[in-house]
């Protein structure tokens, strides 16, 4: 460690206290004005330091149940993504999810002490010592035993102003590259709803139903399921345009439902739930297994496969797909739902002109989104290490 610098623990630089739920929460939630904050993690998820409004507010007598903090007081998550800190510029109350850490020693600069949180070195130490619980979260007595670096308060503010001036940079990186992947999207998304709406003459329009065949996969019930254990295609496998195969599970199939619970080459695989209507083609040799929440369609001409491809997801974006969704709360795109779809046909001659340029655009976006995602990837990696070299006395 750096001449002049001293290791601290958490709890002697904060008192920290747990969170706590009024339950049932639903009978203490109020749209009243004298209703008091109530702070979910889904209260963070578009920002990064500080947390000034929440979605939602609990009555007075809540309070009493739960846990106040205060403008100023660092919070920080005790499960799922633990350790992450957040600076409050309100007040509310926080629930059990939540700890509360709130600064006694007055020569930590509370800038400081949000990097220092922030960083891998802090990280590591948090994942270490829930390591060897069931559930991994972080209780009062392991986040007070964590250690962290501190030097005098003037190192502190150098060290934060360097930090911050290179993160306002690193941000204004991201929101460029990130707009540039916005622009390329928007490009294709708009060539092809120009396709389909400005329809030529000699174009028709007919139901999935009458162009192919679909059918949902298999359910999986393990008391009834027998066969021999093969992978198989979720919804959660079937992104846009292409296949996550990174994650399949097992389910037992018989010999005689391979034709009934494969896609073969060529075959659309549709979530029916989850994200419903997403969707992509199948394009290796070898034949794949599916489940209940994916629909396979196998259209009488091969040729219609990209078109519709293509089309379902211009719906998509556009917001028109949801009106053939069912459901209240979950929403399925349905075999009916599917069967009544109605799908503008071009001649053949002139679908594939067009889906040839499809294609060129959607292999130029995804090429600025791997371009994006690596610049998106490195930047990250430059404030992990920017952070890692800031707390070891290298800046």
């Amino acid at each position: 460690m750096k001449a002049g610098w001293v290791t601290k623990k958490l709890g002697e630089i904060c008192d920290i206290e747990r969170g706590g739920s009024p339950r049932p929460i639903d009978s203490f939630l109020t749209d009243a004005p004298d209703g008091i904050n109530w702070i979910k993690i889904g209260d963070t998820k578009t920002i990064s330091k500080y947390i000034f409004t929440t979605e939602q507010k609990i009555r007075p007598e809540g309070a009493k149940r739960s846990r106040m903090v205060f403008e100023g007081d660092f919070i920080l998550s005790n499960s799922m993504s633990f350790g992450r800190p957040y600076i409050m510029k309100t007040t509310g109350c926080i629930h059990d999810g939540w700890l509360v850490l709130r600064e006694k020693e007055p020569n930590v600069n509370q800038d400081y002490l949000y990097h220092v949180l922030s960083s891998d070195l802090v990280y590591r130490q948090f994942d270490r010592l829930a390591a060897g619980s069931t559930v991994r979260n972080l209780n009062i007595g392991l986040v007070k035993g964590v250690e962290v670096p501190i030097p005098s308060i003037s190192e502190q503010q150098r060290i934060v102003g360097i930090l911050d001036e290179a993160f306002d940079r690193i941000a204004t990186a991201k929101a460029n590259a990130e707009k540039n992947l916005q622009n390329a999207r928007a490009l294709f998304e708009s060539h092809l709803q120009s396709t389909f709406t400005q329809r030529c003459a000699g174009w028709t329009v007919k139901t999935i139903g009458d162009l192919a065949e679909h059918s949902l996969g298999k359910m999986l019930d393990k008391a009834k399921n027998k066969g021999e254990l093969q992978p198989y295609l979720r919804n959660i496998n079937v992104r846009w345009f292409t296949f996550n195969l990174s994650d399949l599970l097992e389910m037992p199939f018989r010999t005689t439902e391979v034709g009934k619970y494969t896609a073969v080459k060529g075959d659309v695989l549709i979530c029916e739930g989850g994200y419903p209507g997403r969707a992509a083609i199948w394009t290796e040799d070898y034949p794949v297994y599916f489940q209940k929440a994916l629909h396979r369609v196998r259209f009488h001409e091969p040729e219609h496969n990209k078109w519709f491809l293509y089309y379902l997801y211009a719906q998509d974006k556009s917001g028109e797909l949801k009106k053939h969704f069912s459901g209240t709360g979950i929403q399925h795109f349905t075999g009916e739902a599917l069967s009544r779809f109605k799908l503008p046909l071009a001649p053949l001659p002139e679908l594939r002109r067009n889906v040839a340029r499809f294609e060129v655009l959607l292999e130029e976006t995804q090429r600025l989104e791997s371009i994006c995602q690596r610049k998106l990837t490195a930047l990250e990696e430059l404030k992990k290490s920017l952070l890692d070299r800031a707390f070891t006395g290298q800046l």
